[in-house]
């Protein structure tokens, strides 16, 4: 008798999903063909989504037709797992404000906040600092932004290097306080503790001795926020150019045969 907990799965292997550009456009909701190529390919594998999002902007793409993301998939990785759940049961989790402690979080916030000020780019809306239980995203035009504005930001950034620039200030300013700056979606960027990137999932994951992980991000080239889980040796990564290409993939590796 098997001890696996996919043992009705016909192969022990794991896909895991980036979210934004992966399986859905970026902060929008997942399409109703996206969701039924990966609720075929969960009678075939194990599925999980693993997101820098916290939990309820995650939840919101998956809640078109009544569907729920922690139904959907075997495992969710909010925060790139510091939120964490394995078949609709919660997991361990890690908090950002433990680690740093408030006056070092308090120096760094400051800092962001006045260079942001100071950041002549062409238009500002609200939420520039987001804190979330494992990180906090930082973006130079604000949160709160139409589709629109996010489109003409991540064209203006491609030119203008705001994001990549801003990076490098951080790492030149904060060298100690071992954090990463990751560039992720169209107009932001995460901070978090060295480590806590998207393999961090892996740790939750490690107990079920699956035979392959395969992981699906579009940010996967170095400085991405998919680099590090997408090039880890304990996963094969695949690149995608959004959820078409998502789907296309899956039908190629899994859903042909």
């Amino acid at each position: 008798m098997s001890t696996r907990t996919f043992a009705d799965r016909p192969l022990n292997k794991l896909v895991l999903f980036d979210v934004d550009e992966t399986l859905t456009p970026a902060r929008q909701a997942v399409s109703p063909e996206i969701l039924e190529i990966v609720r075929a390919l969960r009678k075939k594998v194990a599925i999980g989504v693993v997101g820098g999002s916290d939990l309820v902007k995650i939840s919101q793409q998956f809640s078109e037709g009544g569907s729920n993301v922690i139904e959907e998939f075997d495992y969710v990785f909010a925060e790139n797992g510091l939120t964490a759940f394995k078949q609709g049961r919660t997991l361990p989790s890690q908090s950002f404000i433990k680690f740093l402690g408030e006056e070092r979080y308090k120096k760094l916030v400051n800092f962001i906040l006045h260079y942001i000020a100071d950041l002549d780019i062409p238009i500002k809306r609200g939420t520039f600092v987001d804190f979330r239980n494992g990180m906090i995203n930082v973006s130079p035009i604000g949160r709160n932004t139409t589709l629109q504005e996010r489109y003409d930001f991540t064209a203006y950034d491609d030119k203008a290097g705001v994001r990549a620039a801003f990076v490098k200030v951080l790492q030149e300013k904060f060298p100690d306080y071992g954090l990463t700056f990751s560039i992720g979606g169209q107009i932001s960027f995460d901070i978090f503790p060295n480590g806590w990137d998207k393999t961090y999932c892996l740790r939750h994951v490690e107990d079920e001795k699956f035979d392959e992980i395969h992981f699906f991000g579009d940010k996967t080239y170095k400085g991405g926020n998919d680099y590090e889980i997408y090039s880890d040796p304990r996963t094969i990564g695949h690149t995608v150019l959004g959820p078409p290409d998502t789907a296309r993939i899956l039908k190629e590796l899994f859903l042909s045969k």
